[in-house]
């Protein structure tokens, strides 16, 4: 017996040796899962968020009337995202994805068409017929199998569908796609590997969590809490100092500075490069070369359904005079049951983060926007609109240039301790909370391994 009490003190002695005290900057689902990970290791885990609660991007929010939250910014899960749908399934909330089977479709001559899948793309006027529908489904079937997405980010998407979907198919099908995403400046340089990731693996059916993306969040934040895991929200970290070779001291805003043994951040590369001090020229050149979209995103609350047809999605292009890229409708793919009867719309749009409507105040917006909700719906009067809200962020989308996979900055930056992790480097995937989970995890299983050796 004494032998054995013995054996158990030096085990938890040696155990609270290789304890380390960590800091995460960033309470998205990427920060969230590597804390997990990271918790039930037995390290020490403090996250800051400058928000006043978890979700990062994905963060949601909530009417007193609605039983559901609403996202910032529009989110859903596909069948196919296994590294979000696995994590769920750890904490044994699996039962709380629904997937309903929503509409997707593109705006083509003053007509909608199906546009959700190669398959329904096939039945829709859009590509013409005869042999552009057959190399179209063709290409689509290729995509669909091939997993050599190296040799595809050696081309640009456009000169790549160009060459083997047509021109005709190219112009009608993805340059609106590709000009919407990316722009003028960045749409002819976008490589293919980046629109093979979105046609390789993404499904029909989209999925998302009872009582929204923010009722997950806060669920994985309080499971988090009971494992030791704390919380800072409100903060905003200004400084990171490498101190010696073991520890490194964060300096939030108005608040005592931290010491730690490790910290993780995942926000944008920007940010990064701004609070870590002592990185290589060689590592914050590769950061600040990193181009990105932002995104700003008018969230409408409706007194009646703007889609008569119950559609979901719709794909706009710029080249049809509409001033979005996207307007979904959230209620014809969730019921407005959730939401106190209203019908909730969103007005998106991908923009370069110096655009003039990152400086618009909601109201002009509104004015510039709400005129082509009756060419989606004829009877649409303004009066049907009851409250809106603006979302607005200049880190949105990562632009994948040729090449791109040489240029991704490493998890295991410069600095001895300090991780970087975000949606910048899920290439060739595109971001979302998916990936945000893999690379969170794929962050939190290096660091773990760093701490053994």
């Amino acid at each position: 017996m004494e032998y054995g009490q013995q054996f158990i003190r030096i085990y938890h002695e040696v155990y609270r040796l290789k304890t380390k005290r960590i800091a995460i900057i960033g309470a998205g689902f990427g920060g969230l899962s590597a804390a997990y990970d990271l918790s039930r290791k037995g390290h020490q885990v403090v996250v800051y968020d400058s928000d006043d609660g978890p979700g990062g991007l994905a963060r949601g929010f909530k009417e007193p009337a609605w039983k559901w939250s609403v996202e910032k910014y529009y989110h859903h899960w596909f069948a196919s995202d296994q590294h979000v749908l696995g994590l769920i399934n750890e904490l044994g909330w699996r039962n709380k994805v629904i997937f309903p089977r929503p509409y997707t479709v593109m705006y083509y001559k003053d007509e909608f068409y199906p546009f959700d899948s190669i398959m329904t793309a096939l039945t829709n006027p859009i590509i013409g017929w005869g042999l552009s529908k057959l190399r179209f489904g063709m290409i689509g079937l290729y995509l669909r199998l091939t997993t050599n997405w190296k040799a595809l980010e050696k081309v640009s998407a456009e000169s790549w569908m160009k060459k083997w979907a047509g021109q005709s198919v190219y112009e009608k099908m993805w340059a609106p796609l590709l000009q919407g995403k990316f722009g003028d400046r960045y749409m002819h340089d976008v490589n293919m590997a980046w629109m093979w990731a979105r046609l390789h693996a993404r499904t029909t059916r989209l999925g998302t969590f009872e009582g929204g993306f923010q009722a997950f969040a806060n669920a994985f934040q309080q499971r988090l809490s009971e494992m030791s895991v704390q919380f800072q929200f409100g903060t905003i970290i200004k400084e990171i100092k490498h101190i010696n070779e073991s520890h490194l001291k964060l300096i939030p805003a108005g608040k005592k500075p931290e010491i730690f043994d490790a910290c993780l951040v995942t926000s944008s590369p920007r940010q990064l490069a701004g609070m870590a001090d002592g990185l290589s020229q060689t590592y914050l050149k590769g950061l600040l070369s990193l181009k990105h979209m932002g995104a700003v995103v008018l969230v409408i609350s409706l007194r009646q359904q703007l889609s008569r047809e119950g559609y979901y999605w719709f794909n706009l292009p710029k080249s049809a005079g509409f001033p979005f890229l996207a307007l979904v409708e959230h209620t014809n793919y969730l019921s407005p049951d959730y939401f106190g009867g209203d019908h909730i719309i969103y007005i998106g749009d991908y923009l370069e983060p110096d655009h003039e409507h990152f400086n618009l105040s909601k109201d002009e917006l509104l004015k510039r926007f709400i005129p082509s909700l009756a060419r989606i719906n004829p009877e649409f009067r303004p009066d049907w609109v009851k409250k809106s809200w603006l979302h607005r962020t200049r880190y949105a989308q990562p632009v994948p240039l040729i090449h791109h996979s040489e240029n991704l900055p490493e998890i295991r930056t410069p600095i001895k301790g300090l991780y970087y992790a975000s949606m910048s480097q899920v290439y060739p995937w595109d971001r979302g909370t998916n990936f945000a989970v893999e690379i969170g995890r794929k962050a939190a299983r290096l660091m773990i391994e760093d701490f053994v050796c």
